[in-house]
């Protein structure tokens, strides 16, 4: 019989392996979290959830009893594509060839909820989704799609009254009644304010819409998930995946506690409510953070009482990372994908979404689409990961990863409840800044190699031969958008139309009434989305935010390196020569909130030691150009994500130079193909820095730029 060894005899020998002591292989991880090369039995004592099973509560190894052994994963593609009946074709396509439910993306001029005709998005319009103006293009959007067999998923929340009345009305005239509608919106604007930033309303009134929603959606359509809570920007924002997991869990609280507040029972709505995670390429962890969430949704759920086992679940929907794709070496985010999209179903997810190869250059192609989807695919039919429920269950390392993640965020959570809630925190700005943090620091390995990104900062392909990407011809959109409007308003009835609206500004302002029942008959009179979310505005306001920069965390993880040392002497040198700090602004253009590279920038240079001025979210050129010349910038870097960059960029350019500005240096970053990098620098732009770029190699460049045309000094 062999002799038993213990863990000490494993030390012994790794320790005579390594020369070492196998102590330094341990992995500290962004959450916080010490993972050791080697788990045992022992590291399982004291967790009470290893005799769970599937299907009931706490529904640790899946909401389910058979998972997918009995249905696999919903293949739920995200897409939109300019026009309503480009994606219509789209989505067409792909459901013949196996995907198995509709997921729309919005253009960012629908998600603010702005029609296609008004100036503030003229170089938003059909980019980066689908633009939706009203009932008639929610119809084309779903033309031949059978909707009371097909479940919808929305990604909408600051135009979520709109565009949900509209989906209504348009259901409706296919002759498929509101009842009989299934599906998601996703109506989450806590994470809004948090990351994602396509706001429209300030947080009270956009908490008084969600609830309205899950009221009116809890009585009228018994098939449809009134919210889906969202971790997924969390993550792409930077943050940690404990973070990521205790800022959803917290919202889902806080919005339950809403829907309570209209006079609800739990049990009317808790089953419909559903979860949305990002999962990125640690594999076990992501794997883990599925379980753990469950577990801990339970545990939350429990505190409101309901009698239904059903309202403890936690039901989840899940997209590999955008963030993890890289525009160099693109062909290598196929394996990622795959990778990623493999966590997820090992975690037990509900849904899926696999992002396309081409997504950190431009908007996928139908080849990339292709592979995405397949990905799923072959998954499901050839690996077997279907043929047994939550095979990771026992596995000394995801159960301890498991029981660590929960007790992290379960900390986290408590946390936010001592400050008054999610909503106070918001207020408060804690979320936003713990996330930035987390996305600077994250930053901070990449560029020092710490963290290896293949094809990024090791193992570099040289002479690297561009891709074919999908070109959205935004002027061409914007057009056959502003004309249909147009017919649309001469076709309806402007008292009917004027009316609603009215009624719907009435209840906004007294609070006596549903908002969504009255913007179903707005949409139904042809109200366009931007009109219903301007009766809205009249009472409710805008939210604005003001940019916070942190500090002291890009320049902490490179205290003593030499790079940095002589960055920051060459820079103090430049600034006694010009008597002050070189100055740069970074902006944000149009209707794209994504603002992690921008917040990443700006905390990175603040610490090398530039001036720094972080312009608002949303801003024109014409804004952006007023206000760098008030501040006396030197330069203005402009973080372009959603494709608007050869509309914008030239623009700004312009408008400097008419308001005498044209010495002020213009560049740019963020996800920008290089096709267009030519068409930038001959508009004038001074650099392009594409996704990957090193933060001390951009301030390098920037540097040389003003110190070459010193300005403004």
């Amino acid at each position: 019989m062999t002799e038993k060894k213990t863990v000490q005899d494993w030390d012994t020998l790794a320790e005579k392996e390594l020369k070492v002591s196998p102590h330094t292989l341990i992995w500290h991880t962004p959450e916080g979290i010490d993972v050791k090369p080697l788990y045992t039995k022992d590291d399982l004592a004291g967790i009470e959830t290893l005799d769970g099973l599937p299907g009931f509560a706490p529904f640790l190894r899946g909401p389910r009893a058979t998972m997918y052994a009995g249905r696999p994963w919903t293949i739920r593609q995200y897409a939109g594509f300019s026009t309503a009946e480009e994606s219509n074709a789209f989505y067409r396509k792909n459901l013949a060839a196996g995907q198995k439910g509709l997921s729309v993306a919005f253009d960012l001029a629908t998600h603010r909820g702005y029609d296609s005709d008004h100036p503030r998005v003229e170089g938003d319009v059909g980019k980066a989704g689908v633009a939706i103006d009203s009932v008639e293009d929610m119809k084309i959007l779903f033309d031949g799609i059978p909707l009371q067999d097909m479940s919808v998923s929305m990604t909408m929340n600051g135009a979520v009254i709109p565009i949900l009345a509209s989906f209504i009305v348009a259901g409706e005239e296919q002759g498929v009644p509101r009842a009989e509608l299934s599906g998601t919106i996703q109506n989450d604007i806590l994470k809004e304010f948090m990351v994602r930033n396509t706001y429209i309303y300030p947080p009270e009134p956009s908490m008084r819409i969600i609830a309205d929603i899950i009221e009116f959606t809890a009585k009228e359509m018994p098939r449809f998930n009134s919210i889906s809570i969202s971790g997924y920007h969390m993550q792409e924002a930077g943050s940690t995946l404990v973070q990521e997991l205790a800022f959803t869990l917290a919202d889902g609280r806080e919005y339950v506690r809403a829907a309570l507040a209209k006079g609800l029972n739990v049990d009317e709505f808790a089953g419909r409510l559903s979860f949305f995670f990002a999962i990125g390429m640690n594999i076990f962890m992501e794997a883990a953070k599925l379980r753990a969430a469950r577990l801990l949704w339970s545990r939350i759920m429990a505190e409101f009482a309901p009698k239904k086992a059903s309202s403890l679940m936690l039901r989840t929907h899940c997209q590999t990372s955008g963030v993890s794709l890289q525009e160099q070496d693109p062909y290598n985010n196929i394996v990622r994908t795959a990778y990623e999209a493999l966590a997820a179903v090992l975690g037990g997810t509900q849904s899926l979404h696999t992002n396309s190869f081409d997504e950190a250059i431009a908007l996928p192609t139908e080849f990339s689409a292709r592979i995405a989807r397949n990905t799923q695919l072959i998954l499901q039919h050839e690996t077997g990961v279907t043929k047994v429920v939550d095979p990771l269950a026992g596995s000394y390392y995801v159960e301890s990863l498991t029981n660590e993640l929960a007790t992290k965020a379960w900390a986290l959570i408590e946390e936010i409840e001592a400050m008054g809630g999610m909503t106070q925190a918001v207020n408060d700005g804690l979320p936003k800044r713990l996330i930035e943090e987390a996305a600077t620091r994250r930053q901070a390995a990449v560029d020092k190699g710490d963290e290896v990104i293949v094809g990024v900062n090791k193992y570099r392909l040289e002479n690297e031969q561009p891709i074919d990407i999908l070109e959205i011809d935004n002027s061409a959109v914007r057009i056959a958008q502003v004309k249909r409007i147009e017919d649309t308003k001469r076709r309806r009835n402007a008292g009917t139309v004027a009316e609603t609206l009215a009624a719907l500004e009435n209840i906004a302002r007294t609070g006596e009434g549903n908002l969504l029942a009255a913007a179903v008959e707005a949409a139904r009179a042809r109200a366009t989305v931007g009109e219903i979310s301007d009766a809205m505005r009249a009472v409710f306001g805008n939210h604005s935010a003001t940019p916070q920069v942190v500090t002291n965390i890009y320049g902490k993880a490179y205290e003593g390196e030499p790079e940095m040392t002589v960055l920051v002497e060459r820079l103090e040198s430049f600034a006694k020569e010009i008597k002050r700090r070189p100055k740069l602004m970074v902006a944000k253009l149009g209707q794209d909130g994504h603002d992690r590279g921008a917040k990443v920038i700006a905390s990175g240079f603040t610490d090398i030691g530039f001036d720094v001025v972080a312009g608002p979210l949303f801003q024109t050129p014409e804004e952006a150009a007023d206000m760098a010349l008030a501040q006396k910038v030197h330069a203005i870097g402009v973080s372009s994500l959603a494709a608007g960059h050869k509309t914008l960029l030239p623009q700004l350019i312009e408008q400097l130079k008419a308001k005498g500005g044209g010495d002020i240096i213009v560049i740019c970053g963020g996800v920008i193909p290089r096709q267009d990098y030519q068409f930038l620098l001959d508009a004038g732009v001074s650099a392009v820095f594409g996704p990957g770029t090193n933060v001390l190699d951009a301030a390098q460049v920037v540097l040389d730029l003003i110190a070459k045309k010193p300005r403004n000094t």
